[in-house]
């Protein structure tokens, strides 16, 4: 294990790259609490910065990194267990967010997670579910982003229904509205358009109700302020006031025209997609009074990084979920992940946390797709972790268990993508001997495995006895040599006539 991991942390750091703005929160925990201890915001607009081609153009490019180098310098000494930084809709979206990532990454110092948007709906829900006096009634959360609006019910600290819908602030504002007009057509095509993205998902929210709304993030924070300062609204946000604002913003014509008490500068060209969006969910879910949060998803992100470090991993409960849900054979798993982790061990002696962690994860789940078929059943496996929801997980990491799991059996070809440097190498390794070994799902006495890597490949030595004892398992570590050879990796089989103790796999 890390020495990190063994040292009490008592200072978090969440990294928020929204399509809007990037927000960097610090907080110090105190017990099972997180306070806040300084906070920083820059409009960097990445959804706004998108091409017709979806691409991050080079200005916004060039904000962006400008924004996570003053972050970097603000985050200095935070160990990277302490620190989580992830990105939302236009990351999501961006067809260069690979090569924008890779810079970014490099400018701030520290990994940077692209989430799904239902992990994104359940770290905002952990958020607000913070910020909120405690009860045991069922609330809806409604988070209006840059690119995309997050809906979650749920009790207590636990979600229970997540949804996200891709429209924005940001989207729908430069879709909707151009060049700042604010005519009454603009507004109804918006509310319009937000209506219909909600369809799918009004009967079911219905159905189960909820006895508290509360809204989240900039775009309710800013209508609030708004409402508050413009005497509308005394507190929260209301339909009818909002029926009031939007007459005013019609009045106006266009957002320069716009002079309303509690209007920042640089939210009011963002400001009419949100109120229509707003305005539209309000009504589709019959909502007459919203309170307003001061949790969102940075607050999120630190409570549940939180619980990483507290051993309270959301991913742990993930998998367990999912091995319960497809109904894997427990000891078949836990099997292939000790071999799997002792070989791993052999080869290079201590892994990272979360190299150990991801080989687990993968063993765990390697069979989940034999609940569809077992012929091709690594496939299934791999198609549903990189498809399925994953509370805990970002879309690289996904990537990677699903990776790994197709890789433990069949041909190693199918990875001709995957760098030839990359630390996956060595997890696909051990997972794959430790699938074979283990064929016969049955436990047996192992020789303690002796690998080694180098740049030319792997070699695996065994005792001679015990090779003798198990041809079939020979057969299958000959054919093995093959797939590696196949993709120009060498396997040299040794075998030893030293006789080791055996160790139970």
């Amino acid at each position: 294990m890390n020495r990190t991991a063994t040292v009490k942390q008592e200072t978090l750091a969440a990294l928020d790259l929204g399509s809007n703005s990037f927000h960097l929160q610090i907080g110090r925990i105190v017990d099972d609490q997180v306070y806040l201890l300084d906070s920083l915001r820059d409009p960097v607009r990445l959804g706004a910065g998108l091409t017709r081609d979806r691409r991050i153009d080079q200005g916004t490019k060039s904000r962006a990194l400008e924004a996570l180098a003053r972050f970097s310098e603000r985050l200095r000494g935070f160990p990277r267990s302490a620190v989580r930084a992830v990105g939302t809709s236009a990351l999501r979206v961006a067809k260069n967010a690979k090569s924008f990532l890779s810079e970014a990454e490099a400018t701030l110092g520290f990994p940077i997670e692209v989430i799904f948007g239902r992990e994104e709906a359940r770290l905002i829900y952990l958020g607000v579910a913070h910020s909120l006096a405690p009860s045991p009634e069922r609330r809806l959360v409604i988070d209006i982003g840059g690119g995309s609006t997050e809906l979650i019910i749920g009790t207590g600290l636990e979600p229970e229904l997540m949804e996200s819908v891709s429209m924005g602030c940001v989207s729908y504002s430069l879709r909707f509205f151009p060049e700042g007009r604010l005519d009454k057509s603009c507004f109804k095509r918006a509310e319009l358009a937000a209506a219909n993205e909600l369809q799918h998902i009004v009967d079911t929210y219905r159905r189960s109700g909820w006895k508290q709304a509360v809204a989240s993030s900039g775009t309710a924070k800013a209508l609030a302020a708004i409402l508050r300062e413009s005497d509308l609204c005394e507190q929260g946000i209301s339909a009818a006031a909002l029926e009031k604002l939007r007459a005013q913003f019609i009045k106006a014509g266009e957002v320069e025209k716009l002079k309303l008490p509690g209007l920042r500068e640089d939210r009011a060209a963002i400001i009419s997609g949100g109120l229509a969006i707003m305005s539209a969910a309000l009504a589709e879910f019959g909502i007459e009074q919203l309170e307003v949060s001061d949790g969102a998803l940075r607050q999120g992100v630190l409570y549940d990084l939180l619980g990483r470090v507290r051993h309270r991993d959301m991913r742990e409960a993930t998998v367990r979920q999912f091995m319960r849900r497809y109904q894997v054979d427990t000891a078949q798993a836990e099997r292939v992940a000790q071999l799997a982790h002792n070989i791993h061990a052999s080869l290079n002696g201590e892994s990272s946390d979360a190299d150990a962690a991801m080989l687990r994860w993968a063993a765990s789940l390697h069979e989940i797709g034999i609940s569809i078929a077992h012929a091709g059943y690594h496939k299934h496996s791999a198609y549903i972790l990189a498809q399925a929801d994953m509370p805990g997980f970002s879309q690289k990491e996904q990537e990677r268990l699903s990776r790994l799991v197709l890789a433990h059996r069949g041909k190693l070809t199918k990875l001709e993508d995957l760098p030839e440097r990359s630390a996956d190498w060595e997890l696909i390794f051990a997972l794959r001997l430790a699938a074979l070994f283990c064929l016969s799902r049955r436990d047996l006495a192992l020789p303690a495995p002796a690998c080694r890597w180098s740049k030319s490949g792997f070699q695996l030595t065994l005792p001679r006895p015990w090779l003798e004892e198990h041809p079939l398992t020979e057969g299958a570590l000959e054919n093995e040599t093959e797939e590696w050879r196949a993709l120009g990796v060498k396997l040299e089989l040794r075998s030893s006539d030293k006789e080791e103790r055996p160790a139970l796999a």
